[in-house]
Parts: C-alpha cells; sequence; structure tokens
C-alpha cells in the first residue's frame, strides 16, 4: 500500500492487487417497528408533549431488526461469513486471516472473533481478531486486510459484522420512561431508538488470480478525534449531541474528499456511492455536503435502521444484483470519534 499522509492527518492509500470477491448479509429476523417503540415510549411522548412518528418523520426509520436472542450475533456473523465465502467460491481453509469489526460483544475478553471463527469452522491457519472503531469498523478491516494481501504475507481475508441492539434499546426504553425526564434527555438519547441488529460478511483477494472479483482501489482515511465525546455509548444506552455529531462530522467528510480529490481521486461521478446508514438527515447531509447524486445513494436506514459497523456492507450486498462490470462504488464511512474512510471499488 503506497500511502502519503499530510501535516493535517489526512492519509490516502493505493491498493495494488486486492479485490472483493464477495459480499453477503444476514437479516435478524425480528422486526421492531417504529410504532412499537412509540407505544412503549407512550407515558414520556406524552408527559413531554412530543408527538408520535417522531423516528419516521425526523430520522426516516420505519423499523429495525432484532435477534431472537441478543447473543445470536456472534452467530449471525458466522452465518454471514459461510455465506460469503460460498459466494466467492473461496474454501475456507485458504482463509488466512479473519476479522470481526463488530461494536457488539458479550465480555471483554476473549475477542469476539473467536467466537464467530469457531461458528464459521475455520482451521488453526486463520489469524483472528477485533477491529473496533465505532460505524468505520468494516471499513477498517478491509483496508487492514487489504494491506496484508497487498504484502504477501496472506492470500485471502474474511472480514465480518455481527450487531445486536436489543441490550441498547431496552435501556433506552426503561430510561426514557421513567418520571422527570425532560426533553433534552428524550433528544440526547433519540439516535438510540435508530439502532438495529443484523450482520455482514466480505471474502478479500489477490486481484492478479481473480479477474473476476471486484478491485479495491484504495482511498482516504481521516480522524478529528477531538470530537470524541459527541456520542458515547454502551450497553446501557448511547447519549448523542445529534448537531454536534452532524456538523463536525461532515466538516470531517468534506476535508477527506477535498484532499482526497487533490491526491489524484476523482469520485464525483460514481456509479454508487454506499454510505453508512444512520439516518434521512444524515443521508441527505452526506449527500448535499459533496454534491452527490442522491439516485445513487442506496438506503436501509428505513427498514433496518442503524446496523452500525454492518450497515455499510449490508447495504452493498444488497446492491450487488444491480452492479454490472465497470461499475465504480465508493464506500463512505463515518465513525463516533470521529473518524471517517472512503474507499473505491471498481465491479
Amino acid at each position: 500500500m503506497n500511502g502519503s499522509n499530510g501535516s493535517n492527518g489526512n492519509t490516502t492509500f493505493r491498493h495494488r492487487n486486492v479485490a472483493l470477491l464477495g459480499i453477503s448479509e444476514v437479516t435478524a429476523p425480528v422486526e421492531l417497528t417504529s410504532d412499537e417503540l412509540d407505544a412503549r415510549l407512550a407515558g414520556a411522548l406524552t408527559s413531554l408533549g412530543l408527538p408520535n412518528g417522531l423516528l419516521q418523520r425526523v430520522a426516516g426509520v420505519h423499523a429495525r431488526r432484532n435477534w431472537n436472542r441478543p447473543q445470536d450475533f456472534t452467530a449471525g456473523a458466522a452465518e454471514a461469513g459461510r455465506r460469503a465465502l460460498k459466494v466467492s467460491g473461496i474454501d475456507q481453509s485458504r482463509i488466512g486471516l479473519m476479522i470481526n469489526t463488530s461494536v457488539t460483544r458479550e465480555q471483554l475478553e476473549p475477542s469476539v472473533a473467536v467466537a464467530v471463527h469457531d461458528g464459521i469452522g475455520l482451521g488453526p491457519q486463520a489469524m483472528n481478531f477485533d477491529i473496533a472503531n465505532a460505524c468505520l469498523g468494516f471499513v477498517n478491516g478491509m483496508t487492514v486486510a487489504g494491506t496484508m494481501i497487498d504484502s504477501g504475507q496472506i492470500d485471502y481475508a474474511l472480514i465480518v459484522a455481527g450487531e445486536d441492539a436489543s441490550h441498547v434499546q431496552d435501556a433506552t426504553v426503561r430510561r426514557l420512561s421513567r418520571d422527570g425526564i425532560t426533553r433534552e434527555e428524550y433528544l440526547e438519547e433519540f439516535a438510540s431508538l435508530t439502532l438495529g441488529s443484523g450482520a455482514a460478511a466480505a471474502v478479500l483477494g489477490p486481484a492478479d488470480r481473480h479477474p473476476e472479483g471486484h478491485r479495491v482501489l484504495g482511498g482516504v482515511t481521516r480522524a478529528a478525534t477531538w470530537n470524541h465525546e459527541l456520542c458515547v455509548g454502551d450497553h446501557n444506552g448511547m447519549f448523542t449531541d445529534a448537531k454536534g455529531l452532524l456538523d463536525n462530522g461532515m466538516e470531517l467528510v468534506v476535508a477527506a474528499w477535498e484532499e482526497a480529490h487533490a491526491d489524484g481521486w476523482d469520485w464525483r461521478s460514481m456509479d454508487r456511492y454506499v454510505t453508512h446508514q444512520v439516518s434521512s438527515i444524515h443521508t441527505n447531509a452526506i449527500t448535499k455536503a459533496v454534491d452527490l447524486d442522491p439516485r445513487r445513494v442506496p438506503t436501509t436506514y428505513p427498514e433496518l435502521g442503524n446496523v452500525g459497523p454492518a450497515a455499510l456492507p449490508i447495504t452493498l450486498a444488497r446492491e450487488v444484483e444491480s452492479l454490472r462490470a465497470g461499475d465504480r462504488v465508493l464506500a463512505m464511512g463515518v465513525g463516533s470519534g470521529l473518524n471517517t474512510a472512503m474507499t473505491e471499488i471498481v465491479w
């Protein structure tokens, strides 16, 4: 990977020989509609004088999914991995690296990666570990794996993410239903109600051995970590300065976009812009900030909500059937912290 580091913290990178060979998703089986959440929060909405339907009208989120049991996110990630391997045609014995990029975890040790590795049935030759970077983890995992493929350390990599939002949903509803809740407190946790569950996986390998693959060309990353307190979450809830997060996130995206173009990239006429899925507000803001054609920005948040790191690959997996050879795709992620990354893939 050849890169250049600017004095302002921008990093661009170019992969030499990396292809996306397969991508898949697993949809969590239980639908939770925004109407159902409103019903659970009816007392709080009434006491605060807030209308029903805020999640639909403000965020554009009509539903999200959950697993039958919270711990099923690891099984979901393993199933997504198996599906990605099948689509790619790569036998699991050839995988040299598996990276779990989930935000969700039930315990500090061991890593989530080991449970997913075992669930897929990967052999001892497959190195495995977690990369956690809020909603940007999957894109970061692809970059790390691509770099290792370029270096010759591995041939094939499997990137997975399985997310469960039920713990946060339940804790948020309990807290917002307590006596004395204020509008400010309600709005600070509003983003938690958009979260959903699901899983995704992708297989990467050497492009020169797979002319049928989709070239991962490289991209840009950029950090603005002085914003690390704007969105803080754990199993007990997610607390967000929504305006500060949006404003600073868009500033970060624009800075990365402009410097990538100054370094020779040209992403102004892509066939798809696959963004991290948060809400209609976020999608409209990023579309406007860098002047994207909204018809080329597919969305999954209306029916899935924000599925954390799995949201972007889930959205890409749903676009596979409509993509044609030669189509250019830009994966655009932003994660709390703040960090952003953009990666170009040629179909």
